[in-house]
């Protein structure tokens, strides 16, 4: 399984960033993608997830109405859509799968089997 993430960069305060999240050689039955995030010196941190069968979304409250959480089927691939970025939402943002997840789990990074390499975001004030 492999998960390739990608998009970061650097921004302005205030701006709009699109991460991918390519999955590859990944059964998707009954399958959660979920973005992660890790600041300098920080603990990693759940933004947003997706089921991949049913599209049932899931946000952390400090993100909603800013990040959307997305996938195209036909590419096998979750996007997390940022707008309004802050300086604080400067990290390394990771990509990550599991199976058999439910609501009440899908936050912790601890369940998750596979994960992206991470890309970079940083966003100047």
């Amino acid at each position: 399984v492999q998960l390739q993430a990608s998009g970061g960069g650097l921004v302005q305060a205030g701006d709009s960033l699109r991460l991918s999240c390519a999955a590859s050689a990944l059964t998707f039955n009954s399958v959660t993608i979920t973005w992660f995030r890790q600041a300098p010196g920080k603990e990693r941190e759940f933004l947003a997830g997706i089921r991949w069968n049913g599209g049932n979304l899931y946000y952390t409250d400090s993100v909603k109405g800013r990040f959307t959480i997305s996938r195209d089927i036909a590419k096998t691939t979750v996007y997390l859509q940022m707008n309004s970025l802050k300086a604080e939402d400067t990290a390394v943002y990771y990509c990550a799968a599991a199976r058999g997840l439910i609501a009440s789990t899908v936050r912790h990074r601890g369940r998750y089997d596979y994960w992206g390499q991470g890309t970079l975001v940083t966003v100047s004030s």
